[in-house]
């Protein structure tokens, strides 16, 4: 279900749908192959859209709750897009899965990012944005920065080895995991 949303977001980004978030990422200096590298997308000002998409697959209501895809109205209990109006990142596990997502805002409405929640596949203290591609540069260290932005605009300016934590905290699982791959962290934070 998450790479089917990760597919419907991308083909959003890159289709008429998706003007709003590709203007945002050229303004930002994220170009084509970047935004082919780590997946990116858009999620559009929709409350259904994501969701008559899954339906339309074969998921259920329920399912894409529970997979963080779809929030739920308090007052009436109707289910809706999480994402709406933002740019998307796929959190990609180290087997290649997408297992969550980030949206960052495009416009004034909502918190600048907001982030799957934890379900039983995903547990954000146990994962890092970019690993999944930065563990396979063979350079001697992996730099650890503040954001999914961040990743990728040093990507895209040729230092691959980038990584970020997923929220505002860095774990002692995150540094275990980053062990098994270097001796040595580059720290740059805003």
């Amino acid at each position: 279900m998450h790479k089917l949303a990760a597919r419907f977001y991308y083909d959003t980004l890159l289709s008429d749908k998706g003007t709003a978030g590709l203007e945002y990422l050229t303004k930002r200096g994220i170009g084509k192959n970047a935004i082919t590298r780590y997946g990116l997308g858009f999620a559009p000002d929709k409350f259904d859209a994501l969701k008559n998409f899954l339906l339309s697959k074969g998921y259920r209501l329920n399912e894409m709750f529970e997979a963080g895809l779809l929030s739920k109205s308090q007052k009436n209990a109707s289910y809706y897009d999480k994402f709406r109006n933002r740019v998307i990142f796929p959190i990609i596990d180290l087997r290649s899965n997408v297992i969550a997502f980030s949206g960052r805002s495009i416009g004034d409405s909502g918190p600048k990012y907001l982030n799957s929640p934890e379900t039983p596949i995903y547990t954000k203290g146990h994962t890092l944005f970019g690993l999944n591609l930065a563990k396979d540069e063979g350079a001697d260290a992996l730099i650890l920065v503040e954001g999914n932005l961040d990743v990728v605009s040093l990507s895209q300016a040729g230092f691959k080895n980038a990584i970020a934590p997923l929220g505002t905290a860095f774990t002692k699982d995150q540094a275990r995991i980053i062990a098994k791959y270097t001796k040595q962290v580059i720290l740059c934070f805003d």
